[in-house]
């Protein structure tokens, strides 16, 4: 049955509710409209357009990046999903983070505040059914995937600054807040709802979109038919007013084809939507209604917002907007894109505050080419992937192979071959075998700066060229192209190790001697840029590089994106012994058994599966 709405008023009560009923307030959408406007107006914009309507929209369109023109001052606040905590960490769960993570780190290289904001939706029917089927309450089972989430990010060097949880009472403060300022905005109102729901979506689904049997497109199981006495959020008012920051920023939402996406459904006609629930009992009341809870995702999005605020003060909407708000990047699976793109934004408008910057959705993982699933026995667990690898080549792997915004395969044959190829032999052995030359022929001593060393060199001009070329890439959340332009400068400085052969250049003595020692300055000192240039990527990695030519670790950790700059290390520096900082991964379990890898590593990155996008 199609889901329908009935505006009829129930009962005399109605009149009574403080909310109404959906006919009368209805009824006062063209009052609001002008309202709406006004109140987006007064509140402090970065625009100066003469267009009241562009104004409302501009702050979104700006990028984040360094060269934005915006102010110097302002946070580079980054957001993954606040995960859904009815099971364990997954491997797309970490996907995410993990990216967020490196792009949170290369925004910290470049100066900026950052603000990295992760965290657990803890309320929901699916929390509750979860809980009991374990035996336990909805608090404790919370409390123990919440921090399950925590040791996985620890474990993969997730360097996050709030963790935000929808039960923390800030949270359940400043989401009833921004319900009554929509509420009093008249964008709320109450009324019947029939249709299908799916549990494991949280969310009414529309015949047309489902498949056979009414099955659910994601979780492929039936929809259940509900009818629910529920309050409803007026979405359809601002479909216009969508079209417009869209046509207007096309920025908002990214990758581009993802921005067709959401047109797609706006243009298709937005319908008001469910906030509330009835039958739920796991979640926040409803203000002045103590017999329902506000709808999951009505609830989690606020999360971004309620991070933003200080565990020591008195939380309130006002003082966590000022602490942040706007978020420069939401982060996000393209399952989860509607709620982000379309009712989030109409949310804030309703609230009369800023949207973000941009909505960047991400694709899936897949595993040897097959949507991975528990009935398929071939689920990528990220504990297990870790534990056996490290974390540094499970972030190295799949910021490299999957085209940040498409969709990416997992194989592991393909992941230990890649690894080793990069890791440990392009960038690993390169920084061994000249350490062990230096060793051997200069006592560890660098003769010259690599500045003086670089005179009339090409190589410096190279190394420079794909420095630029990596820091152009990060911006852009281009992740894999990134990462390759820093193994190219591995390349190159094992394809002038190889010109140059160093260790013949030795044995000949006298000027060839001298110009040996410059030439392992050269590659030392690109070494020392690959460092700081994969930081954001692997950056355990990064710190073994940095402490094998010398430098204490608080001197890393100070680093910036100014220390790529050539000219670094300097006549006199000692470095460390040669100690390979990374290890080769040399049995792959494939079945059961030991096995060597096998196939090949192609010159040419991307297995990553490029679906066809509606």
């Amino acid at each position: 049955m199609a889901a329908r709405i009935n505006t009829s008023i129930q009962n005399s009560l109605w009149l009574l509710n403080p909310l109404q009923s959906s006919r009368n307030l209805k009824a006062t959408h063209l009052r609001t409209r002008f309202n709406f406007y006004q109140n987006l107006l007064s509140a402090p914009s970065s625009c100066s357009s003469s267009s009241s309507k562009r104004a409302i929209f501009c702050s979104s369109a700006s990028n984040f990046n360094s060269h934005d023109g915006g102010a110097a001052t302002d946070p580079f606040v980054i957001t993954t999903p606040l995960y859904y905590v009815n099971a364990a960490p997954h491997m797309g769960s970490a996907y995410t983070t993990i990216a967020a993570d490196a792009i949170a780190r290369f925004q910290r290289l470049l100066g900026k505040k950052v603000i990295f904001i992760t965290g657990t939706d803890e309320h929901g029917e699916k929390i509750a059914t979860a809980a009991a089927a374990q035996g336990s309450g909805p608090s404790e089972h919370c409390d123990n995937i919440s921090e399950a989430y925590k040791t996985l990010w620890k474990d993969l060097d997730i360097a996050y600054d709030k963790f935000i949880r929808t039960t923390d009472p800030k949270h359940e403060t400043i989401v009833k807040e921004f319900y009554s300022n929509v509420l009093a905005n008249g964008d709320i109102y109450r009324a019947d709802y029939e249709g299908l729901y799916c549990v494991n979506c949280e969310e009414y689904k529309d015949e047309k979109e489902l498949l056979a049997d009414n099955c659910c497109p994601i979780h492929l199981k039936p929809c259940a038919s509900r009818k629910e006495d529920n309050y409803f959020f007026a979405l359809s008012k601002y479909q216009r007013l969508l079209e417009e920051t869209l046509t207007q920023n096309p920025g908002f939402v990214q990758p581009a084809f993802r921005l067709n996406e959401v047109q797609s459904w706006i243009k298709s006609g937005l319908k008001d939507f469910s906030i509330s629930r009835a039958s739920v009992e796991w979640g926040i009341p409803v203000p002045n209604d103590q017999k329902q809870t506000i709808y999951v995702w009505f609830d989690a999005l606020l999360g971004y917002i309620s991070a933003l605020s200080e565990n020591d003060e008195q939380p309130n909407l006002q003082t966590a907007v000022a602490s942040g708000w706007p978020a420069s990047l939401h982060l996000i699976g393209k399952d989860i894109l509607r709620f982000h793109a379309v009712y989030w934004p109409a949310m804030l408008m309703s609230a009369g505050l800023k949207l973000p910057k941009m909505v960047f959705g991400h694709g899936f993982l897949t595993k040897d080419g097959m949507k991975m699933g528990k009935s398929l026995g071939n689920t990528l667990e990220p504990n297990e992937l870790v534990q056996k690898f490290g974390s540094d080549p499970v972030r190295y792997f799949f910021l490299r192979e999957v085209e940040f915004g498409s969709d990416g395969d997992y194989a592991e044959d393909r992941f230990i071959n890649i690894v080793n190829a990069h890791l440990a032999n392009t960038i690993g052995n390169l920084l061994n075998r000249t350490l062990g030359l230096l060793k051997k022929n200069c006592q560890s001593t660098l003769v010259v700066d690599s500045s003086a060393a670089a005179v009339g060199n090409a190589f410096k001009e190279k190394v420079e060229e794909l420095v630029a070329k990596a820091r152009n890439h990060y911006e852009e959340l281009s992740l894999s192209s990134a990462c390759e332009a820093v193994l190219e400068i591995g390349n190159a400085g094992n394809s002038y190790m190889d010109e140059r052969a160093p260790w013949s250049l030795f044995k000949q003595g006298g000027a060839s001697s001298d110009a040996a020692a410059k030439d392992l300055v050269l590659i030392l000192e690109a070494m020392r840029i690959i460092a700081i240039a994969l930081s954001p990527v692997t950056p355990r990695l990064s710190w073994r590089i940095y402490e094998q030519l010398g430098y204490p670790e608080d001197q890393f950790a100070a680093a910036t994106w100014n220390e790529t700059k050539w000219g670094g290390l300097k006549a006199g520096q000692v470095m460390a012994p040669p100690n390979p900082v990374f290890a080769r991964i040399e049995q792959a379990i494939v079945n059961g058994e030991e096995e060597a890898p096998k196939k090949p590593v192609k010159s040419k990155k991307k297995i990553a599966q490029k679906v066809a996008e509606a």
